[in-house]
C-alpha cells in the first residue's frame, strides 16, 4: 500500500484529509509540523506528502529545504492558504513538487497525488510502460514486442519527457531549454526535427502519438493500453 505522510497543525483539516486520503486506497500517516514529521521519516517508509506552510516550531518552507538538503527526493505537494505568486515561486524553488490552495478540490487533489506517485516511479525506476511499449531510461531504448529501437540521446530524452507528462502541452522553447539546455545556440526549429524523426521512427507503434498542437507545441497523447 502506498503511504502518504500528511503534514498539517490543523486537527481538523488533518481529519478531513486522512478520511480523504484512506477512502481513495491510501495509507495515511498524521504529523502536526515539520519536527514531529521528521521523527516519522526515520522510522517508516513514506511515499508522498502532503504539506501545510504554516505551522508552528518548523513551518513547511524549512520542512522541505531540510530534506533536498539531504538528498531526499520524495514528493512533496504543498497544500496552503498562501496563494500569491511569490508564495508558489518560493515553494518551487526550495523544491516542492506541486502546489494546491485551500480550500482544495477533492478530486483534483487525488489526480494530483496520483500524478506525483506516477513521475516518482518514472524516476526511481528509470523505466516507462506505456501500452507494450517500454522505454529504458538507462539503455535509451524503447522496445515494443521484442523489437528494440537504441536512440540517439535527444530523441529518446524528447519522448521520454512528453511520455512522462502524457496529455500536457510542451512549448518548443521548454523543450529547448529542459533537454538540449538553455545556452545551446540551435533554435527551436530543431525540436520540429527530432519530432519528425520520432514519429517516422514509430509510425507503426499503435501505444502513442506525438500530437501537434497548433501554435503552441507538442503533447504525446496515449492511444492504447496494455
Amino acid at each position: 500500500m502506498v503511504n502518504i505522510m500528511v503534514v498539517e497543525d490543523d486537527p481538523n483539516t488533518r481529519k478531513l484529509m486522512r478520511a480523504i486520503l484512506s477512502q481513495n486506497g491510501y495509507e495515511v500517516i498524521l504529523a502536526e509540523n515539520g519536527e514531529h514529521a521528521l521523527e516519522f521519516l526515520d522510522k517508516k517508509h513514506i511515499d508522498l506528502i502532503v504539506l501545510d506552510i504554516m505551522m508552528p516550531r518548523m513551518d513547511g518552507y524549512e520542512f522541505t529545504e531540510i530534506l533536498r538538503e539531504n538528498n531526499c527526493n520524495l514528493p512533496i505537494l504543498m497544500l496552503t492558504a498562501k496563494e500569491t505568486p511569490h508564495d508558489k515561486k518560493k515553494g518551487f524553488i526550495i523544491g516542492t513538487d506541486d502546489y494546491m490552495v485551500k480550500p482544495f478540490d477533492e478530486e483534483e487533489l487525488i489526480l494530483r497525488i496520483a500524478a506525483l506517485l506516477r513521475r516518482s516511479r518514472i524516476v526511481n525506476e528509470h523505466r516507462l510502460e506505456i501500452g507494450r511499449t517500454v522505454l529504458d531510461y538507462d539503455s535509451l531504448t524503447v522496445t515494443r514486442d521484442e523489437i528494440t529501437h537504441e536512440l540517439p540521446n535527444k530523441e529518446f530524452m524528447l519522448l521520454y519527457k512528453l511520455l512522462s507528462y502524457q496529455n500536457k502541452i510542451f512549448t518548443r522553447r521548454q523543450l529547448m531549454d529542459e533537454i538540449w539546455d538553455m545556452e545551446s545556440e540551435t533554435d527551436e526549429r530543431t525540436v520540429d526535427v527530432h519530432i519528425n524523426r520520432l514519429r517516422d521512427r514509430f509510425k507503426e507503434n499503435h501505444d502513442f502519438e506525438i500530437q501537434t498542437i497548433r501554435g503552441l507545441g507538442y503533447k504525446a497523447k496515449i492511444v492504447s493500453k496494455k
